[in-house]
């Protein structure tokens, strides 16, 4: 909803998914997703008119790569494997869009782990135009007349409690595959450290640890 105020946590949960880049293309029907900023020293050059009705967003730099800087590089319109860019998903979106544009909501970062949805968004048009010495991508969107009823999902909770694959990754690597009480090598269990139940989450290694099935099934939900 237009305005809301969310945790990190909650726009996660609304959006099914961890939210870890700035642009998620998602074909239509479905409503895509962008994450702006407007705090000082903000990577990105985004921009709202005074009444919220008008956004002009900036498309994202390269990744890093070892002894290069993103910010010289044009902005991708196509990734290494020759695959569309989220650039290049949503200009191509803007250029192909026939009848109804593409929708866009917009969450805006108000302040670490805290985000305000901005709305919903139609996506007009694209440019990819001179910046300094390089090229950018500007996504221009139009708040939408459109029914609003999004709210956050009652299951935040549940989210929390998922770990992604990539903290799994981190986790296992870090925990050399042992738990990290006993040393065992099977029966073994990702544990959220801090209980979900208790604020805890899954969502960064700093929570998530390995114990044995017999350290896992002790621990319960306490706190230690």
């Amino acid at each position: 909803m237009r305005d809301e105020i969310l945790t990190y946590w909650e726009m996660c949960a609304r959006e099914k998914g961890s939210l870890q880049r700035g642009m998620y293309y998602r074909e239509p029907p479905a409503v895509s997703v962008v994450l702006m900023s407007r705090r000082p020293g903000a990577p990105y050059d985004d921009s709202l008119s005074a009444d919220g009705t008008e956004l002009v967003y900036e498309g994202h730099d390269a990744k890093r790569k070892p002894g290069g800087d993103p910010k010289s590089e044009d902005q991708p319109w196509s990734l290494p494997s020759g695959e569309l860019s989220e650039n290049g998903k949503f200009a191509r979106a803007a250029q192909e869009a026939v009848g109804q544009q593409p929708l866009v909501r917009a969450y805006e970062k108000l302040r670490p782990g805290i985000w305000s949805d901005r709305g919903l968004f139609h996506l007009v048009r694209h440019e990819y135009t001179t910046a300094g010495a390089r090229k950018v991508f500007k996504f221009f969107m139009r708040l939408s007349d459109l029914p609003d009823m999004a709210t956050a999902r009652e299951d935040v909770n549940e989210f929390r409690r998922v770990i992604p694959s990539w903290v799994k990754q981190v986790v296992y690597k870090r925990d050399k595959g042992h738990c990290v009480i006993c040393s065992a090598a099977d029966h073994l269990h990702f544990d959220h450290e801090l209980p979900y139940s208790k604020g805890g989450a899954g969502m960064s290694p700093d929570n998530v640890r390995i114990l044995c099935a017999r350290h896992n099934l002790e621990k319960g939900a306490r706190i230690e």
